[in-house]
């Protein structure tokens, strides 16, 4: 008889009937409860229940106590738990008293619908408007390198997938263009405006990347990759007096002479050196 006492009492564990509770959120009015099932066999004590009610609901700083929800007398034994019950998880906070038998559940609030603004037509002409066709398209741009004007712009074409991140549009413009700063991290305009988002991108235009320096104004469009249109369109730039920069003739001297050199002593090839040279005459004339 003595050899059958624990295995007989541990038939007894495993045979007991496990029980549903539910479970509140200490001083939580709007939260309706969660139902769990005590196994004995997977919740064996106090502790293995605190952990499992961590993993479903969501108390500051952890389930650490559990309180009845009318007088909030601490439970401290799994034995104190009645089928059908009703209980407060806290943390190590007092227990708060609510009517939390008659806690209803929250109505989803109705989401106003707007109706959409279709496009005008005229004379049977269906034109969308702008905002449902701006992340529709790819860009198609070309950026120059800041400070230097003899890196011709790289085309770029930004899938409109891309355009909803700015920050994935400038690592994607870091792959074709290398500021001496590091990784592109600001894009301007040709005039020097700093951009914030993809909606201030236009198709085929020309833009200047640079890592955290500030915009430098050169005469980006004199290099021969760009049209002789586009050249005439960015050159009025100069002529604004509220946005022209003076740029030193030593600092583009030194510019052009270090590449000219540096050609020059790795290729050989003395037409590029005739032709940095004839660069640095345009530019000089520009600025006077």
């Amino acid at each position: 008889m003595g050899t059958q006492g624990p295995f007989y009492s541990h038939s007894l564990l495993d045979i007991t009937p496990a029980r549903t509770i539910l479970v509140y959120r200490n001083g939580d009015e709007f939260y309706v409860g969660t139902k769990f099932v005590i196994n004995r066999k997977r919740v064996p004590n106090i502790e293995a229940l605190m952990t499992q009610l961590n993993d479903k609901l969501a108390v500051p700083f952890g389930v650490r106590r559990l309180y009845t929800p009318c007088q909030g007398h601490r439970i401290l034994e799994l034995e104190q738990l009645q089928q059908g019950g009703k209980y407060v998880a806290a943390g190590r906070e007092r227990f708060r008293k609510l009517d939390y038998f008659h806690i209803a559940p929250r109505k989803p609030t109705r989401m106003k619908k707007f109706k959409e603004i279709r496009p005008v037509v005229h004379c049977d002409m269906n034109v969308p408007s702008r905002w449902q066709t701006f992340h529709r398209k790819p860009r198609h741009i070309f950026v120059f390198t800041n400070g230097n004007i003899f890196v011709p712009p790289a085309k770029l074409i930004i899938p409109r997938f891309t355009l909803f991140d700015w920050n994935n549009v400038l690592s994607m413009i870091g792959e074709k263009v290398h500021p001496a700063s590091g990784g592109v991290r600001r894009l301007y305009t040709m005039d020097g405006l700093l951009l914030h988002n993809s909606n201030d991108l236009i198709d085929h235009h020309y833009y200047v990347a640079s890592g955290l320096e500030h915009f430098k104004h050169l005469p980006y469009w004199e290099t021969t990759r760009i049209s002789k249109e586009d050249k005439e369109k960015y050159a009025e730039f100069e002529k604004n007096p509220r946005r022209k920069k003076k740029v030193s003739i030593i600092f583009l001297k030194n510019i052009i002479f270090r590449s000219t050199f540096q050609y020059y002593h790795y290729s050989h090839h003395c037409h590029i050196c005739h032709k940095y040279i004839w660069l640095y005459r345009r530019i000089t004339k520009h600025l006077g």
